[in-house]
C-alpha cells in the first residue's frame, strides 16, 4: 500500500494514499512515498515514474540485502536493517529491513512490515510542516536514528541477563544456563553481522558531499555513525562476557566433577582394605595352621568386626589431615 506525505510550496502537509500521487514532487515541493508489503506491480509502478535502476528495484522485490548504500543519477539508494526483540528476557530477534531512494526533494522508503520508528516520524510530519521543511534527508535521518537507537535496549536486555547468568553458574551450574549462553551467543553474532557494515553505511553518509545530503543533515549522520560505532562495541564488550560465562560454566562443572571423583576415590580407597579382610575371613577353609576350626572363633570375629569398624576410621582421620577431605 502506497502512503504520500507532501509539502507543498505554500507550506501545507497533506497526505495521500494510493498510487495516484506516486511521482517526483511538482516544482518547490518535497514529497515522501512509504510503500509497505510491496508487490512486483506497485514496484514497476516506481521504476517507471521515478526512472529508479532496475537493479535497485530487484533488490526492492527481495528483502535479504545486506547494509548498503548505491549511487545512482538522480537518488542515492539505502539499505538499513533493524531488530525487534521479542520474549523477556530475548529469545528471538525479528530482523526489520528498510530500502530507501533518497533524492534531492523526494524520499521514497519501502518495507515489509510495520517498522516503529518510521511509524513515528511519520506521524511527527503530518503535523509539523516545519519538520518536512528541513528536507527529504533529515526525514531518513530521523527514520535511521530511530532504526539504529532501538538496537540499544535489546543489548540493555542481553547485558543483564548475562550478569545473572554469571551469577547462576558460579553458584550453580546447569545444562540450561550452558544452552541460553549459546542462544545469546548466536543473538549477538546475528546483530554484529548486520550491524557492523552499517556503521560503514553512516560513515559514507557523513563524509561524503552530495547534494541530496545537505552539510548540515551530515552532522546528524554523523551521530548515527557514532552510536553504530558505540552498539558494536557493546556487542564486543557482551561477546566478551558471554566467553567469560561460558569459561565460568565449564571451570564449575570441571571442579565438581574433580569434588565428585575425590569422594568416589575416598569411598574406594576405604572399602579396599576392607574387601580384603571380608575376604580373608570368607575363606572357606576350616584349618589354618596354628588356627584350628578357625571359622568357629568368636575372637576372630570380634577382630574382624573391630577391623571393619577401625579401618575406615583411621582412614577418614588420616585424609583429614592430609587436607585430602
Amino acid at each position: 500500500m502506497f502512503r504520500v506525505l507532501e509539502v507543498n510550496a505554500g507550506g501545507k502537509v497533506e497526505v495521500y494514499e494510493g498510487p495516484e500521487r506516486v511521482a517526483p514532487p511538482p516544482a518547490g515541493a518535497l514529497r515522501w512515498i512509504d510503500l509497505a508489503a510491496q508487490d512486483d506491480e506497485q514496484l514497476e509502478l516506481l521504476r517507471a515514474r521515478f526512472d529508479f535502476h532496475p537493479l535497485a528495484i530487484e533488490d526492492c522485490a527481495h528483502f535479504d540485502q545486506r547494509p548498503k548504500l548505491e549511487e545512482y543519477r538522480d537518488c542515492l539508494f539505502l539499505v538499513t536493517q533493524s531488530f525487534a526483540a521479542t520474549g523477556e528476557p530475548v529469545t528471538e530477534l525479528d530482523l526489520q529491513e528498510l530500502h530507501a531512494f533518497l533524492g534531492e526533494r523526494f524520499l521514497v522508503t519501502v518495507h515489509l512490515g510495520s517498522i516503529a520508528s518510521l511509524d513515528t516520524v511519520w506521524r511527527r510530519a503530518c503535523h509539523d510542516a516545519e519538520l518536512v521543511r528541513r528536507g527529504v534527508d533529515f526525514l531518513y535521518y530521523l527514520v535511521a536514528d530511530g532504526i539504529v537507537d532501538g538496537t540499544f535496549p535489546i543489548l540493555d536486555r542481553i547485558a543483564e541477563e548475562l550478569e545473572s547468568i554469571e551469577d547462576a553458574v558460579l553458584a550453580d551450574p546447569r545444562r540450561q544456563s550452558l544452552s541460553r549462553i549459546f542462544d545469546l551467543k548466536h543473538h549477538l553474532v546475528t546483530m554484529r553481522k548486520v550491524l557492523s557494515p552499517q556503521r560503514d553505511v553512516f560513515a559514507l553518509l557523513s563524509k561524503r558531499g552530495d547534494l541530496r545530503v545537505s552539510e548540515r543533515t551530515t552532522l546528524y549522520f554523523r551521530d548515527v555513525y557514532d552510536h553504530l560505532a558505540r552498539i558494536n562495541e557493546s556487542i564486543e564488550a557482551n561477546r566478551d562476557l558471554l566467553g567469560n560465562a561460558l569459561e565460568a560454566y565449564l571451570s564449575s562443572v570441571s571442579n565438581r566433577t574433580n569434588e565428585i571423583m575425590k569422594y568416589l576415590t575416598i569411598m574406594s580407597a576405604v572399602f579396599l582394605p576392607l574387601a580384603f579382610v571380608v575376604g580373608f575371613f570368607g575363606q572357606n577353609f576350616d584349618n589354618l595352621p596354628g588356627l584350628r576350626e578357625w571359622v568357629h572363633n568368636d575372637s576372630l570375629m570380634y577382630l574382624m568386626v573391630a577391623i571393619c569398624v577401625g579401618t575406615p576410621a583411621v582412614m577418614v582421620a588420616f585424609f583429614r589431615r592430609r587436607g585430602w577431605l
